[in-house]
């Protein structure tokens, strides 16, 4: 909206208080939270810790900037809202003013009070509450062996994102308009607009690629797999089986005989297959073929009778 100040001057303050204690201005609470962190992660004298180190410096630039590029954008730069919204702008009920107060107190004072008997070298406040191990322990060397530059870094970076974002939005927002002039600066505007494309990616890649697995799932596996080769398969091609076999009853004489020539052929071959062909499986269950043959032709005629 823009040019808030004038019409919500306590929202204003309470939200440049909380500004400048969540970039860890020095003397303000999150100084006394914030920087110590950063400042053990680098006391451990370890990859990760310095690693853990290079990126909280960093992220407290961008916290910065970005706190203060919204304090530009909705309070300081000339309004961008429709006039009725304006007229119709007022502080909130006492029921959020005056935790908001007490908060920017907090913000302003407690980190400065406090810090001692919370955090300071050989204060007993927890007691036995925390146990820490001894190798954990890193604060007397964030404290005491740390160089003061690395100590002022997130500071530095802070108070620098803070600068730069109240200088690119509201002191010569013109910078960041014309940075969309050229080409480049309206494709660095898409790449950073557009979240990285990260959104675009993950959509066609893993969403698209997962919905495609799914439905080949559900189509080849569950309707392939379950429905053909499972219970419903099995009946329905047992079924299917049944009426193609049923068809052969057809009544025809001609039919028959055409069947008991091939069912003899078959027999034939399968009786004489060890002799043609050597193979030792056959070999083994000749005898058996033989037997059943035997005694399908003596039981056939003793059926025909009773039918």
């Amino acid at each position: 909206m823009g040019g808030l100040i004038k019409f919500l001057p306590f929202t204003y303050t309470a939200m440049l208080v909380g500004s400048l204690s969540l970039l860890a201005t020095p003397w303000l609470s999150g100084f006394y939270s914030k920087d110590l962190i950063i400042e053990l992660a680098y006391g451990q004298y370890s990859f990760t810790g310095i690693y853990a180190y290079i990126l909280g410096s960093l992220t407290a630039g961008l916290t910065a900037f970005y706190s203060f590029r919204l304090i530009s954008l909705v309070f300081l730069t000339v309004p961008n809202g429709i006039k009725n919204v304006y007229l119709n702008s007022h502080e909130s009920n006492l029921a959020v003013i005056i935790p908001l107060f007490v908060l920017a107190l907090f913000s302003i004072f407690f980190g400065f009070v406090f810090s001692d008997l919370f955090v300071g070298v050989g204060s007993d406040f927890f007691g036995n509450s925390i146990f820490i191990n001894p190798n954990n322990i890193s604060i007397i060397e964030a404290e005491f062996s740390l160089p003061l530059l690395i100590k002022l870094l997130p500071s530095i970076l802070s108070l620098f994102g803070a600068s730069l974002a109240i200088y690119l939005y509201h002191v010569n927002p013109e910078f960041v308009i014309n940075l969309t002039d050229s080409s480049l600066g309206r494709n660095i505007y898409t790449f950073l607009n557009g979240k990285y494309f990260f959104d675009v990616i993950y959509n066609h890649y893993f969403i698209a690629a997962s919905l495609k697995t799914g439905y080949t799932i559900s189509k080849v596996l569950d309707r392939g797999v379950i429905e053909l080769l499972g219970p419903y398969g099995l009946a329905s091609a047992l079924s299917n089986t049944a009426i193609n076999i049923a068809k052969l009853d057809t009544g025809v004489i001609t039919t028959y005989s055409l069947y008991i020539t091939l069912g003899l052929l078959s027999l034939v071959f399968l009786v004489f297959a060890p002799i043609l062909i050597d193979t030792s499986l056959l070999s083994e269950i000749r005898l058996i073929i033989i037997y059943i043959a035997a005694l399908f032709f003596v039981l056939l005629p003793n059926f025909n009778k009773t039918l």
